[in-house]
């Protein structure tokens, strides 16, 4: 089948690879602004005779106090994994600290690496995600790039068939749309791991972190006070981790890949893995990095993408407005990294369900299967219970 606008999907595509050196720059921020080809491909998935069409952007933040910091989000789309035409992997990697570039690129190339070369993949892929996270964290500490105060989050989709896995460290997000009657419904199907999560909070309390916000590290707030609103109302000032007796590391996520420091006090590289099978009401997915839903929710962003038949339109004006309202909010902004991928031509097989997989000491799946909108707790795996800190 061709997808929307005549193109082809007879030919698969090469698979897209963006870093920090592929961007150009264009736009009236001239070297402030700095975004990726506006890319529109196309790959089916024979086995359910379906196509997905798809496009991505990433713009480099604009930082004032240092005009030429590179872009350190990072993306990859790697189409027929392992050679299959039915498999197919992207994910957004949002670097941080002072080596956040490389340590995106590397967890970008190496990640999807140790799930194609697992022969075990489309037998258990959530075993298989658990697995390449934590072999590639560890690869990423043993490696040449300082990563201890440094690292990456990861939002990442594979798709098998007519089936997502999700697999996310950090507060990146993936987000699916779905039509309900006249209406497009945003369902998360990732959710952020910061200490606003009271499991994550209780989590890292275990493990040894301080948790408390800038103010409150500063003296100007009370420090006993581990109350917080949602990250709506104090995303300004979030609660971050911090060693005991110390000004390090601060981070305001819970997991990610790297960050050997705060590893030690409970910042781990352990996935949450959802899964989801695609029925004829889901319309596209969103992967994107936290520069996107820092100040808009994953209902505006679905919306939005909803207006434009083009993915490189809305990838454009969902980067835009995202660039505008940091603005409005700070004097500088984040980097920005967003992937849409339309479901074209896919006819229901099943119901409309998600599957939440947890998997316990021994590797038995415990798969629960939901309706509609519910949040996805933390996947456990055989992994986690050595990973906690």
């Amino acid at each position: 089948m061709g997808c929307v606008h005549g193109k082809c999907c007879s030919r698969y595509p090469p698979s897209s690879n963006g870093d920090s050196r592929d961007y150009r720059e264009r736009g009236r921020y001239g070297g402030r602004h700095i975004i990726s080809d506006r890319l529109l491909e196309c790959v089916a998935v024979p086995s359910h005779n379906f196509n997905l069409e798809y496009s991505v952007l990433s713009q480099r933040g604009y930082y004032p106090d240092s005009p030429d910091k590179e872009n350190q989000d990072s993306y990859i789309i790697k189409t027929e994994i392992q050679g299959n035409p039915n498999v197919h992997f992207f994910g957004v990697f949002d670097g941080h600290g002072q080596f956040g570039a490389q340590c995106s690129n590397f967890v970008k190339d190496r990640l999807v690496e140790v799930l194609s070369n697992d022969p075990t993949l489309l037998d258990d892929p959530v075993k298989v995600y658990n697995s390449a996270f934590l072999v590639t964290n560890s690869e990423l500490h043993n490696s040449e790039i300082d990563d201890s105060m440094s690292g990456t989050t990861a939002i990442t989709v594979l798709l098998i068939g007519n089936t997502l896995f999700v697999a996310n460290v950090g507060d990146s997000r993936a987000v699916i749309a779905v039509k309900e009657g006249n209406r497009i419904i945003a369902e998360d199907l990732s959710y952020d791991q910061t200490p606003f999560r009271k499991d994550e909070y209780d989590r890292v309390k275990l493990c040894g972190a301080r948790v408390l916000s800038v103010d409150q590290v500063e003296g100007l707030k009370d420090p006993d006070i581990q109350t917080w609103g949602d990250e709506e109302t104090e995303g300004s000032d979030p609660p971050r981790l911090w060693v005991q007796n110390g000004m390090y590391p601060g981070t305001a996520f819970t997991r990610s890949v790297g960050d050997g420091t705060a590893e030690k006090i409970g910042v781990i590289a352990v996935p949450e893995v959802s899964m989801i099978e695609l029925a004829s009401n889901h319309l596209f997915f969103v992967v994107a990095s936290d520069g996107v839903f820092e100040f808009l929710s994953s209902q505006t962003v679905v919306e939005m993408v909803a207006r434009y038949p083009d993915p490189r339109d809305a990838c454009a004006a969902i980067a835009g407005e995202s660039y505008k309202l940091w603005l409005e909010h700070e004097n500088r902004t984040d980097d920005i990294t967003i992937i849409i991928v339309h479901i074209r031509d896919l006819s229901d097989s099943g119901a409309n369900t998600m599957a939440i997989l947890r998997t316990g000491r021994g590797g038995t799946p415990d798969v629960s299967i939901t309706t509609g909108s519910e949040v996805f707790h933390s996947t456990v795996s055989e992994f986690s219970d050595m990973q906690l800190c």
